[in-house]
């Protein structure tokens, strides 16, 4: 949750709230939100609610993706938070789900060059956009939803995904997964013009930028904006991956709650690392909220 102002350019964020609730746990085998899954995110909901009436919004959006695109008792699931918070959630198009994310990270696009990938690594999803920035314009040419973010795949893979085998196929399937839309839009022959630049937007990637700088603590103005090579991402991986599960989970830039989602988001950096063999890529710590936040300022002066 952001609670922003309007400013001269742009927005000032006076308040924020952030909380894993793993909303699409168990998802994949069942196609239902689970009970302690909804429960978990009813109380964060409640907390952002509580916010929200305390910082006096005047005007706001809600947006749910994925699990809710996705669950067969998402409308049981919408109208019970409804009933107990007063929120009235949005359930958003994977287009418009990337297309909000390019509009909150756009401010960190470099203008010099004409194509950008663009991809936020979700719990349930990731998506992946192809954007043409001629004349400083952003013009989203394609966009990819893979259904698999760092919950699901951690959920599909289990164990298997911490082996050195395992970590590989699903880094290979989630590649050839990636190809259809590469080709589609035939953006690997650019690469060697360097004319494309690419963006991540997720917490997979905050998190790899923010280890890669050695913080004793996440620190969001040395993470945005960063330019993460694709070398450091790999030694940060091997890293992670060497360490145990209670080491990931006592890292502050980590923590308890995505101690076990942390190499999930790995292997799916690597797999659009691996089909889009730049080298580096651009950090935003924004995204979707900030998205969010844009369009309702911009129907705010237009009211």
């Amino acid at each position: 949750m952001l609670v922003a102002r309007p400013a001269l350019v742009g927005f000032r964020v006076i308040d924020a709230f952030s909380r894993v609730t793993r909303l699409g746990e168990g998802l994949a085998a069942s196609s239902r939100l689970a009970p302690p899954a909804i429960e978990r995110t009813l109380a964060a909901l409640k907390a952002c609610a509580e916010k929200m009436a305390r910082n006096r919004v005047t005007r706001a959006r809600l947006v749910a993706t994925e699990a809710c695109r996705r669950a067969e008792n998402c409308a049981e699931f919408a109208e019970r938070v409804y009933a107990e918070t007063g929120l009235d959630l949005d359930i958003i198009s994977p287009a418009e789900e990337a297309g909000l994310a390019l509009a909150g990270c756009a401010s960190l696009m470099r203008p010099d060059y004409p194509w950008a990938l663009v991809f936020d690594i979700g719990g349930g999803s990731t998506e992946v956009a192809w954007v043409s920035t001629a004349n400083g314009r952003h013009a989203v040419e394609g966009i990819h939803s893979l259904p698999l973010g760092v919950v699901t795949l951690t959920e599909h893979m289990g164990e298997r995904l911490f082996s050195a085998d395992g970590y590989n196929h699903a880094v290979t399937a989630i590649t050839a997964q990636l190809t259809a839309f590469d080709r589609r839009h035939g953006i690997l022959p650019r690469l060697s013009d360097n004319a494309v630049q690419m963006m991540g937007t997720s917490g997979t990637v905050t998190t790899l930028g923010a280890l890669h700088l050695r913080l004793d603590r996440y620190d969001r103005s040395l993470v945005d904006g960063l330019d993460l090579a694709f070398a450091d991402i790999a030694a940060v991986t091997r890293w992670l991956h060497d360490l145990s599960p209670e080491q990931r989970a006592a890292h502050p830039c980590i923590g308890a709650e995505r101690a076990d989602l942390v190499i999930a988001g790995c292997a799916i950096l690597e797999a659009v690392c691996r089909t889009w063999p730049l080298t580096s890529l651009r950090v935003a710590d924004r995204g979707v909220r900030e998205g969010v936040l844009l369009g309702l300022i911009r129907e705010e002066m237009n009211a």
